[in-house]
């Protein structure tokens, strides 16, 4: 009779003993209950009840033909690479729950060729650049002075500040205009004539910050909930 090795048996029971641990924690980091632990960092102010898969949708195919087609792109028998597990999140799914047909600063603006220089300052173009996920904030950029990249020759013509926006400008204060206006136009509020009227710097940082809104809560379009954009799907 065939006798089996020690070695043999501790090889196969240490084989058992992955794929039932292996497949264990695959099935427990998929629940639910386990987002709060995988997640990279808290959500954002506003996406607290949002579930993983809102943003991150399964990546094409399996598993196992993902780590074929990637293993392949690294040996140089594709030419591209593939999403693993999920799908990597752009602009697309801000937008699924952000559209806002009165945006004044809409991202697909910014591809246009006359801020392409703009661009290389500050990179307009994607949502993440200015709110990026997981940081527990609503606005994340490192410097609020963005406007200048774009409105060094502003001119407002009756302007009705106290300051005039062209002295502002020869002053660089870059940071009064967020004092005044949303950058996406979409709270509903009167804008201030006087400078010393303006929204204080303090509760704009705070705003960023995750903060009480200081534009007010009256907005002319409202994101979508979950639930809605689920809805959406099925229709």
């Amino acid at each position: 009779m065939f006798k089996v090795s020690p070695l043999r048996k501790r090889q196969f029971l240490g084989g058992v003993i992955g794929l039932v641990l292996g497949v264990s924690i695959f099935y427990i980091l998929t629940l639910d209950a386990t987002e709060t632990y995988i997640s990279i960092g808290p959500m954002n102010t506003g996406h607290q009840d949002l579930s993983c898969f809102a943003c991150h949708a399964d990546a094409k195919g399996n598993l196992m033909q993902q780590l074929q087609s990637n293993i392949s792109h690294a040996a140089g028998a594709r030419e591209e690479g593939v999403d693993f597990g999920t799908q990597d999140v752009s602009a697309d799914n801000c937008m699924q729950c952000h559209d806002r047909p009165n945006d004044r600063h809409p991202i697909y603006r910014f591809s246009e060729p006359r801020f392409k220089e703009a661009t290389k300052h500050i990179d307009a173009t994607t949502c993440i650049t200015c709110h990026t996920e997981h940081q527990e904030e609503r606005v994340s950029v490192a410097s609020i002075n963005y406007c200048m990249n774009c409105h060094q020759e502003l001119e407002v013509e009756n302007d009705p500040l106290d300051i005039s926006h062209k002295d502002l400008i020869a002053k660089e204060e870059w940071f009064t205009c967020i004092q005044c206006h949303d950058f996406h136009g979409n709270h509903k509020y009167d804008v201030p004539e006087k400078l010393a009227d303006t929204i204080p710097m303090k509760l704009i940082q705070n705003y960023f910050e995750g903060g009480e809104d200081p534009y007010g809560t009256s907005k002319k379009y409202i994101a979508l909930s979950q639930e809605a954009w689920l809805k959406t799907l099925e229709e």
